[in-house]
């Protein structure tokens, strides 16, 4: 599975921005998908993640309730909508996909994940 995420950019704190995260080959569908950021000089830092079927959404604290995840399986995308954005969601947004979802924890951890797009940078001024 080759990933490709984009939509990232440079907006005001407040607005909003989808990301968007395209995956080729397919079996696309069988992967729980998960979002990651990484802000400079800090770890890489879990998200949100979304089942392979769509049914089951997880989410960081700190984005819950501002962040949706989705997914269309039809088009082999998964997007990422960041409403209420704040300077501290500043970082690169990595996409990722994750064959072995069994567990809510498999989601939130970087290393469980067996493929990562190439990173979009989102900016959030004050």
């Amino acid at each position: 599975v080759q990933l490709q995420a984009s939509g990232g950019g440079l907006v005001q704190a407040g607005d909003s921005l989808r990301l968007s995260c395209a995956a080729s080959g397919r079996t696309f569908s069988i992967y729980g998908m998960g979002w990651f950021r990484q802000a400079p000089g800090k770890e890489r830092e879990f998200v949100g993640g979304i089942s392979w079927s769509g049914g089951s959404t997880y989410y960081a604290d700190s984005v819950k309730g501002r962040f949706t995840i989705s997914r269309d399986n039809a088009k082999n995308t998964v997007y990422l909508q960041m409403n209420s954005l704040k300077p501290e969601d500043t970082a690169v947004y990595y996409c990722a996909a994750n064959k072995n979802t069994l567990y809510r924890y498999y989601y939130t951890v970087a290393y469980k994940y067996d493929y990562w797009g190439q990173g979009t940078l989102v900016t959030v001024s004050s």
